[in-house]
């Protein structure tokens, strides 16, 4: 196998040092656990622990395909996990906050209509004007605009049958959208023949596609400005979803707004929000278990009953 500079480095600096006295009929699937280890208690990093189990798990695949072994260890060993980071979000203090601090900022629509909608960020900045219904008061989410190596400009569909979708939005939303749209033609006069007509409901002061980086670094300045805790741009995504399921919006219409391929998605990625609707789920398996509390009877009517003749009991 001819290995990239960057898999031969791996190979000289962790393979060759810890397993090269095995050869490859010899090396168990306990070898290369105790060599994860190892590494672990040399500090080396997760990541670089699971880029060497990538090319040892890869170069083994290769013996076991040319008949050198019959199975490949490295499937049975166990790289450290990525660890999961926590998910930031705002709260709906914070998310209401963030939306008052932005009141007439350029981009008020597009940070609005995500935490609205919970679009991700290369669907918002796909939207098309024909994408509003601004009667039905709906958004189609039917592109995403992608840069092919960072060059360019490219609008592909989404991945998924479910990703594209209509999503309803508010009155109060469709009202932003439309200031948003007088905005632009004001922009487009200013710009005159330098505007790029690309038909974006979000644009660069000259009608181009807004650069996700740009994008980024304004929504950190607008959350330092409103006194508010730094998150992903993508937190906006994830706090939308959170603020529905917290406020009782069933799973299902959550996932379908979101445009996750199945409803299971949905819940396992956002299980934290949902405390109130598993207290929910305790109060009524517990009224649905719980005996009907009696009127305890007098204990003098206890010793008559016990006392009384038999065809009276």
């Amino acid at each position: 196998m001819k290995l990239n500079l960057h898999y031969e480095l791996i190979v000289r600096k962790y393979l060759i040092p810890n397993l090269g006295e095995y050869t490859i009929k010899d090396l168990r699937v306990d070898h290369i656990q105790g060599f994860y280890g190892r590494l672990i208690k040399q500090n080396v990093g997760a990541p670089t622990i699971r880029k060497v189990h990538h090319v040892l798990h890869r170069s083994l695949n290769l013996a076991v395909e040319t008949g050198v072994i019959g199975r490949n260890p490295a499937s049975f060993a166990h790289p450290p996990k990525k660890p999961t980071s926590e998910m930031k979000i705002l709260d709906e203090s914070q998310a209401s906050q963030f939306l008052i601090s932005i009141i007439g900022h350029r981009w008020e629509a597009l940070f609005r209509l995500d935490l609205v909608t919970g679009m991700r960020q290369m669907e918002i900045l796909g939207l098309w004007w024909t994408d509003i219904d601004w009667l039905r008061k709906t958004v189609l989410v039917a592109r995403q605009l992608v840069r092919p190596d960072g060059i360019g400009v490219k609008f592909i569909e989404p991945k998924t049958k479910s990703g594209k979708r209509v999503i309803d939005i508010d009155n109060v939303t469709i009202q932003i959208l439309r200031n948003h749209y007088e905005r632009q033609q004001t922009e487009r006069l200013a710009a005159g023949d330098k505007w790029v007509e690309h038909g974006l409901v979000f644009t660069s002061s000259i009608g181009t596609p807004i650069d996700s980086s740009h994008l980024r670094r304004e929504f950190y300045k607008l959350l330092e400005y409103a006194g508010l805790p730094r998150i992903h741009f993508h937190g906006l995504r994830h706090t939308a979803a959170s603020l529905m399921l917290n406020h009782g919006v069933p799973a299902i219409i959550v996932s379908k707004r979101l445009g996750h391929a199945r409803v299971s998605i949905t819940e396992d990625i956002y299980a934290h929000a949902l405390p109130s609707v598993q207290a929910e789920a305790a109060k009524i398996i517990s009224d649905l278990i719980t005996p009907v509390k009696l009127h305890p009877i007098a204990p003098e009517a206890h010793s008559e009953a016990k006392n009384a003749p038999e065809n009276e009991r």
